[in-house]
């Protein structure tokens, strides 16, 4: 597991960090409580990637898609208000885990069933209204 701190003004310094550590997964779950900065930390994620649309969160439509210079296709979920989990099934929530695409999501937790044995876990802790510490971990629970 690799931890990492940083402020708010290094948050791009941070967002490569996590690329390089990344690798090539393209599965990647951002753990945290609400307001320490998942979305945020996003945003700087798809600068990163070159993504020019705006980043939000997709609180009310599940899921968003971007696109950046070079054509890859981004899906960024958001799992927070969904009431059953068997609503990510309805959006075909597996046929986005194996696009080979890159999906970013929040509120995992939230359809932890439906989760693939493998993806690139991001935690992140509010240590005051500055500071953030990243704990990054590559899961496989396949056995």
């Amino acid at each position: 597991m690799i931890h990492y701190s940083y402020t708010l003004q290094e948050i791009q310094t941070a967002a490569k960090m996590i690329v390089s550590e990344a690798q090539n997964e393209k599965i990647w779950i951002f753990q945290g409580e609400m307001g320490a900065g998942k979305t945020t930390l996003i945003k700087a994620l798809a600068g990163v990637f070159g993504i020019q649309d705006q980043v939000s969160s997709p609180t009310f439509g599940i899921v968003n898609q971007y696109e950046n210079e070079a054509s890859q296709t981004f899906y960024h979920f958001d799992f927070y208000r969904i009431e059953d989990p068997m609503e990510a099934l309805d959006i075909g929530i597996e046929e986005y885990f194996y696009s080979g695409n890159y999906c970013w999501l929040e509120w995992a937790e939230q359809i932890a069933q439906f989760l693939p044995d493998q993806f690139f876990l991001i935690r992140i802790t509010s240590d005051s209204d500055e500071k953030r510490t990243l704990n990054l971990q590559h899961i496989n629970n396949a056995s």
